[in-house]
């Protein structure tokens, strides 16, 4: 498994766009700027075929630590839930691993 960073994809679509680099820097950060926002506010985002974005409230827990078996308190939490679309599944499952 390869890590893919931030900036190789920015590369790749500054390529493929034929636009500079910090345009597309621009772009993609606030792309993900305008995700973040919306998921804070609690909003759904959609993208048809490719997936899902949703916060999810964890409820409050209480768990225990397995060297002392000391009962600590979990607070509760939200998280973000992705599920994949159509497209993105389809192209995942198909896609030839080594």
């Amino acid at each position: 498994m390869v890590t893919v960073a931030k900036k190789e994809l920015i590369e790749r679509i500054a390529k493929k766009t034929q636009c500079k680099n910090i345009t597309a820097k621009e772009i993609v950060q606030q792309f993900l700027e305008e995700i973040t926002a919306e998921l804070a506010k609690d909003n759904r985002l959609e993208f048809r075929d490719f997936g899902v974005f949703e916060v999810k409230e964890r409820a409050a827990r209480t768990a225990q630590n397995p060297r002392t078996l000391e009962k600590v308190q979990v607070p509760a939490k939200r998280s973000v839930k992705f599920k994949m679309g159509r497209i993105m599944r389809e192209r995942v499952n198909d896609y030839p691993t080594e």
